[in-house]
């Protein structure tokens, strides 16, 4: 059947000739040393970003770097493993400071050394409860301990990669056993898009150029696969997706063109309680959603 020209055909191929253009055929140079952002105020409140891989900080950090930049909130991010190449570990390990310079997250590794993780645990450990697992789970029980967040941000349990579902079950278990805590717990998606979002965070060009750089910065992996030219796809997607999915059904258009979506609920009194539903726009600041 021959070719009938529609009206989009000029989109599509621009899309996908933007989306080939890599950084430097664009002229976007990369500085090699990211300005630091500010430091964050003493006694500001925590937001604590699990990690499974280098990376995941800059492509879900939509939320924690709009309580950075807006509230001034601490932003911690813990690095949980540094993926399966061990020849790779000691550079992802060197991106990731970059990364969380660009951010303005601080930057800590959950296996207590500079580019050590909690290498190996998987969902299999979880539901064997393995010496591994448990030695995990007490980390991570620490480390909330020592930061006590107001938000925790990790992946939800079907987001569609195994490290990812570790990770969610690594700390969803260590909050249920943290019972003098009581944090906001917000689950990003990437790998799987979530069933019940609650919570749609919009991010302006700005908020999305930032996170792209952040995640450029992570040169080994956007030199295999361009996740940093994809990202604003993605969170087009999501603010399709989150104008029903969160504003509810047959709502109207997002008045945003970039969002990210998240599950959201909270630790009280030895149980879960879900969230409602929440739209928070550029013109909201993210640190009232999230009282103490």
């Amino acid at each position: 059947m021959p070719h009938t020209p529609t009206p989009f055909d000029a989109w599509a191929t621009a899309y996908r000739r933007l989306l080939e253009t890599s950084i430097e055929q664009a002229g976007l140079a990369l500085p090699a040393q990211p300005s630091p952002a500010p430091t964050a105020s003493p006694g500001a409140p925590v937001c604590l970003v699990f990690s499974p891989h280098p990376d995941d900080e800059a492509l879900v950090g939509g939320l924690a770097l709009r309580l950075r930049q807006e509230s001034g909130w601490r932003v911690v991010n813990v690095a949980l493993t540094f993926g399966s190449r061990l020849e790779r570990r000691a550079e992802r390990w060197t991106e990731l400071q970059a990364s969380c310079q660009v951010l303005g997250f601080d930057l800590m590794c959950a296996g207590e050394a500079p580019g050590m993780g909690l290498e190996g645990v998987r969902t299999a450990d979880a539901a064997a409860n393995t010496v591994l697992w448990q030695l995990a789970v007490r980390r991570i029980e620490a480390l909330l301990d020592e930061y006590k967040p107001r938000v925790v941000i990790c992946p939800h349990r079907l987001d569609g990669h195994t490290a990812h579902i570790a990770t969610a079950l690594l700390v969803e278990q260590a909050l249920e056993s943290s019972p003098a805590l009581s944090p906001h717990l917000l689950q990003s998606e990437y790998w799987n898009t979530q069933l019940e979002p609650r919570l749609m965070v919009a991010l302006s060009d700005a908020d999305v150029g930032r996170l792209m750089l952040a995640t450029a910065m992570h040169a080994g992996e956007v030199s295999r696969q361009p996740y940093h030219l994809r990202l604003p796809a993605w969170l087009m997607d999501s603010a399709r997706r989150g104008a029903e999915r969160v504003g509810g059904e047959g709502g109207t258009t997002s008045a945003t063109a970039y969002a990210a979506l998240y599950g959201w609920r909270r630790r009280l009194r030895g149980a879960w309680v879900e969230m409602l539903p929440r739209v928070c726009p550029r013109s909201q600041a993210m640190g009232e959603l999230f009282p103490g």
